[in-house]
């Protein structure tokens, strides 16, 4: 399950972990800001009592979304 918010500056996405029905222990939410330069990634770390962030450039965030859709191998993306 996700969810879509548009914020003044960023839209935010969180992703829920809902589990399998194999008794798959459930993670945290992850929550996916997109900003005009970069995408933020962050998740609650119970060990540390923290939240561990993964800042993404716009164009490694599309290599990301391009990889999800390919074949194992090396690619370059070629901007139009």
């Amino acid at each position: 399950m996700f969810s879509i918010e548009h914020e003044f500056d960023a839209t935010i996405i969180t992703l829920v972990d809902e589990g399998a029905d194999n008794g798959t222990p459930l993670l945290e939410d992850v929550i996916v800001s997109s900003f005009e330069d970069c995408i933020t990634l962050a998740q609650y770390d119970a060990r540390t009592d923290q939240s561990r962030i993964i800042t993404l450039s716009m164009s490694q965030a599309r290599d990301l979304a391009a990889a999800l859709n390919l074949p194992e191998g090396v690619y370059r993306i070629n901007k139009p």
